[in-house]
Formats: structure tokens, C-alpha cells, sequence
């Protein structure tokens, strides 16, 4: 069981650095760093469906009914966050201020980035004993 968690490790870090290089790369190469604002997008995602499902605290003596609310608000926040990482560069390109392949490396590279942030968390989640 050991010897999986290290091979996860491994592969979901690799995943995470050709993200952050394929980011760098998009603005290193066509000099302009607009792009690098997709990785504060990305890595600031996770964190209200994070913040939200702690402020939820399910327990036996309250009502499930109250804590879904500010689970479902996490949830549209987390969503608003990756969609503006995929549209954000889709607009700079747009607006002539970013180069479409800029734009590709980009979303791609940013993809790579939350896709690896949410394996992460599934992955090496814990599960909570009475």
C-alpha cells in the first residue's frame, strides 16, 4: 500500500510540473505574462469547496438541510473559478493581447494544474473514525 502512494505521488507531481511548465512556457515564449494569472486562478479553485465543506459541519444534532446551502455555494464558487481559468485566456486572445497558442499551452497547462490539485485531495483524502 506504501509503495502506491509513493507511485501516486510521483506521477500526480510530474502531471503538476508539466502544468506549471507548459504556463511558464505560454508566457516565457511569446513574452507576455498575462497567462501566469491562470495559475493563481487554479490554485486559489479548490479553496471554497474547501472552506464550505468544513463550514458545513455535518453532525447528528443539526439539520443536514441548513449545511448543504453553504456546501452548494462552495461548489458554484469552485465552478465560477475554473471556468474563468479557461476563459481568461480565451479573452486575452480575444483581445489581441495574448497569442492563440499562448492561449492553448495555457488552458491546457492550467487543466493539468487543478486536475492534479483535485487528485491530490481525492486520493489522499482521510477518512473521519467516531
Amino acid at each position: 500500500m506504501a509503495m502506491a502512494g509513493i507511485k501516486t505521488i510521483i506521477v500526480l507531481s510530474f502531471i503538476l510540473a508539466i502544468g506549471f511548465l507548459l504556463v511558464i512556457l505560454s508566457s516565457a515564449l511569446f513574452n507576455n505574462f498575462l497567462t501566469l494569472l491562470v495559475v493563481a486562478t487554479y490554485c486559489i479553485a479548490p479553496i471554497p469547496n474547501w472552506l464550505c465543506g468544513k463550514a458545513s459541519n455535518q453532525d447528528d444534532f443539526t439539520d443536514s438541510g441548513s449545511g448543504n446551502s453553504v456546501v452548494e455555494l462552495g461548489r458554484f464558487v469552485t465552478g465560477f473559478l475554473v471556468v474563468m481559468g479557461v476563459a481568461l485566456p480565451v479573452v486575452l486572445a480575444h483581445c489581441d493581447l495574448i497569442r492563440p497558442e499562448a492561449m492553448v499551452m495555457s488552458i491546457v497547462g492550467g487543466l493539468l494544474i487543478y486536475g492534479t490539485i483535485i487528485s491530490f485531495t481525492m486520493f489522499f483524502r482521510q477518512e473521519e473514525e467516531f
